[in-house]
Order: C-alpha cells, then structure tokens, then sequence
C-alpha cells in the first residue's frame, strides 16, 4: 500500500438536489481534500471527497471514485455547480462517500516545472500507464481510509480507459464500473497482451518530452459539442453554463489563464497512445477481463465517443456481471455540464444504487 499524506479542510456544503421535475430537499454535504503520495518522489494527487454531514458510517458498496478526461481536471467538470448543484454533490447526496482525484500534472496535482514556466512547448509525457498508477494509489488510499474492500469506478472520457484497465487487473476491489462517453477504437478493437507488456517495459524506462496540450475554452467547447447541431449548441450549454465552466477550469492552470487568449494546459500522452493502441485498432485494456456489473453510457450527439463505438465496447464485456448499455438523448460529449444533464445523473445514479444493493 502507497503511503499517503492528506491534508485535510473541512466545509459544509448545502446542495439543493433535484431531477428534471421537481426537488429534493436539501441536503448538507461534508467536503474533504487531501494531498495523496503517488509513489514516485515530489509527486502528490489531488483527491476531493464529498458525504453527507450526519454519515457516521458508509454502507457497504457506497464508495465512489471519479476519474477525468484526457484535458478536464476533476472539479472543473465533476464537482462543477450550475444551477447550485454538481454530479458529485447529486450522488454523495444520496448517502455515497464520493470522491475526485486529479492526475499529476492536472488540477491541483503536482505539475511538472515545465508547466509552471509560461513559456512551456514542451513536458514530461503523462501516458496513460502512469495515469493508472496513480488511480491505484488513490483507491488504496481510499480503501485503507473508509475499511473497504471494494470501491465503485466512474470514468469520463479518456478516464474510462483508466478505470477499465483497473477494474481489469483488480476484479476482486472493484464493486461496479461506469463508463461514461468510453473511448474505443473505429473499427474492430482487440487487446494485444504482447503490446501491452511492451508499452508497460517501456514506460518503466523512457521519460520522454512532448508537447503541451493546450486549448482555449471556447476551442474545448467546439471540440466535445461537434456533433450537435449547430443551432441547439447555446441551447444545450447556455452561456452562463459555459462561463462558469470556462471559470472554473482556467482556475485550475494560473499559468495558462494568464496568457491571450486563456488557455488550460495539460502535459502531454494522450495522443502518442491514441496513436499507439486505439488508431491501430488496439485496445488498451481486455474488457473480457471486467467481472463487475458494468454501465456503459454516452449521448446520441457525442462525436468524440460516438454511441456505435460505446455499443461494441458494451458487447465486449462478456464477463461483466451485469452489464447494460444506455443511449441518451440530446447530449454530447460533455452532457455532463449541458441542460439535460439530469439524464446522465439519473440513469448513472439507478445503475449504482442498484449494483450496490445487497443480493
């Protein structure tokens, strides 16, 4: 077990929930960070948890961690209230101790010294590999804190690779999986277990530079809104929506926010593994691995992950105990911060109070 150091600040959230008809009455949410070692020396993650204050003890099955994209740090996205609620706050506030965490050189992680310099071309490549140790680190902090043996797995985006590759390698800790908006390859998609032990040997050895990830937010938005139709895209995330999401990410790269126009900067790897695995037809990870029940969602308008892609990964699951596959309406990749997003909350939600009930 990696040693881990936590830093701890209090607060008391009131989070209005609510679904698409009517609302809940509030609830106050306890919110914790802390400063979790990666294992490797200077590095530490950036892990947030959210619970309901009056939770004396966590029901068996109701730990949840969430793990970012290849570009969004956690609290941008996940933890972001619009409308005085975020998704975190939506689950945490029916009785789940739920939990963020960024990668290293994302949100308030530790950055490399290159991302700390305005001038910055070039950074340490982050690969996925490294990404996945340090998820690992942060479910044995989590596990070792709350005296559980398994925990619930949410990913977005390229963290749906991360958190597939873990529920993959450690069936026996994970309790249930949801991928939401997973990448997969365009065509078929196999897992080549030679490749795989490659890329490990050479992530071990090599740290190579890359060039830094950057996008302005408005070029982020067209990036994850491209296939909604044009006309509806202020529609789905209203101007305000994006504002506060745009706040919110830049805040999390001071560096980046300064320069014209903003930015928001990530290290490098995504794409040199895009390249080396999903382009060629390659998955990262065995889903035929996965045993626990597994949720595999995405939104009709999601042009970065499409649905068909997410339908093949579903019916690559053949060991999940339980699997189901969920196509939204009017939703993108980012349905999660869009108008309709109590679509995405509500099926998620049904899929882990049901997975964690008692059999």
């Amino acid at each position: 077990m990696r040693c881990a150091h936590a830093t701890i600040a209090a607060a008391i959230l009131l989070a209005l929930v609510g679904h698409s008809e009517a609302a809940d009455p509030p609830f106050a949410l306890a919110t914790e960070e802390f400063m979790v070692d990666a294992g490797d020396p200077g590095v530490q993650l950036y892990v947030r948890n959210k619970h309901p204050v009056d939770l004396t003890q966590v029901p068996s099955g109701h730990v949840l961690l969430y793990v970012h994209g290849a570009t969004q740090p956690s609290e941008a996205t996940f933890d972001l209230q619009l409308e005085g609620l975020s998704w975190m706050d939506y689950i945490a506030s029916r009785g789940w101790d739920v939990y963020l965490m960024d990668a290293r050189g994302y949100g308030g992680s530790t950055r490399s010294p290159e991302l700390l310099q305005s001038d910055a071309i070039e950074a340490p490549i982050v690969s996925t590999d490294i990404k996945v140790r340090d998820a690992e680190a942060v479910i044995g902090f989590i596990l070792k804190r709350r005296g559980e043996p398994r925990i619930s797995l949410l990913g977005w985006s390229w963290g749906t690779i991360v958190v597939g590759a873990y529920a993959a390698t450690h069936t026996d800790k994970v309790g249930s999986l949801v991928l939401h908006a997973p990448v997969w390859c365009q065509g078929s998609c196999e897992f080549d277990p030679h490749l795989a032990e490659a890329r490990s040997d050479s992530s071990e050895t090599r740290r190579e530079l890359g060039l830094v990830v950057e996008s302005s937010m408005e070029g982020a938005r067209n990036r994850m809104q491209a296939g909604v139709p044009y006309d509806r895209r202020d529609e789905l995330l209203p101007l305000e929506s994006f504002a506060a999401w745009s706040a919110a990410a830049l805040a999390t790269d001071p560096v980046g926010a300064t320069q014209t126009p903003p930015v928001l900067r990530v290290p490098p790897g995504v794409n040199q593994d895009s390249q080396a695995s999903w382009d060629q037809g390659k998955s990262y990870y065995d889903p035929g691995k996965i045993t626990a029940p597994t949720l595999v969602v995405v939104a009709e308008w999601d042009d970065s992950t499409p649905p068909d892609g997410a339908k093949a990964l579903h019916d690559s699951l053949a060991s999940s105990a339980h699997r189901r596959f969920v196509e939204l309406k009017e939703g993108s990749h980012m349905m999660l911060l869009e108008k309709n997003r109590m679509s995405l909350f509500e099926a998620v939600q049904q899929f882990l109070d049901t997975a964690s009930a008692p059999h």
